[in-house]
């Protein structure tokens, strides 16, 4: 059986570190530790009603991915398309005063702190999609 793929609905708020590496994560996801298997979604072109978007987060497994305690994907995604498989909120990992911060938002303003924090961020993506593909026995042990 080939292996599924796993939908990975990032945070688009660009108004803080938490939605940043929310982004940057998801990105680390698609171009390197799962890329045949993750397909991303844009939560942008997900709330204008796009129905490729609505109809694979219906179809197939979704991990939400929130800068913030808001869970604007989460919430999107469960609107319109049923519940997730998994979520995952950047502010729970590197703590809420980081993930608010305004004044880095930009990822040419980023340390290899930050950089550090979007792999911690990559990594649990990376366990739950795991225990997703677990759960259906599609992983291999």
């Amino acid at each position: 059986m080939a292996a599924s793929k796993v939908g990975v609905l990032s945070c688009s708020g660009e108004e803080c570190l938490g939605g940043t590496l929310s982004r940057l994560a998801t990105l680390k996801m698609l171009d390197e530790l799962r890329p045949d298997q993750t397909v991303t979604l844009c939560l942008p072109l997900y709330l204008a009603g796009g129905a490729e978007e609505r109809f694979f987060a219906k179809a197939f497994p979704v991990i939400a991915v929130d800068g913030c305690d808001q869970c604007c994907a989460k919430r999107a995604t469960e609107k319109y398309s049923g519940k997730v498989a998994d979520s995952v909120v950047v502010s729970d990992i590197i703590g809420e005063e980081k993930a608010k911060d305004p004044a880095i938002v930009s990822t040419k303003k980023l340390t290899g702190e930050h950089r550090e924090m979007a792999d911690k961020v990559a990594d649990v993506i990376n366990k739950k999609f795991t225990k997703i593909l677990n759960d259906k026995g599609e992983e291999k042990k």
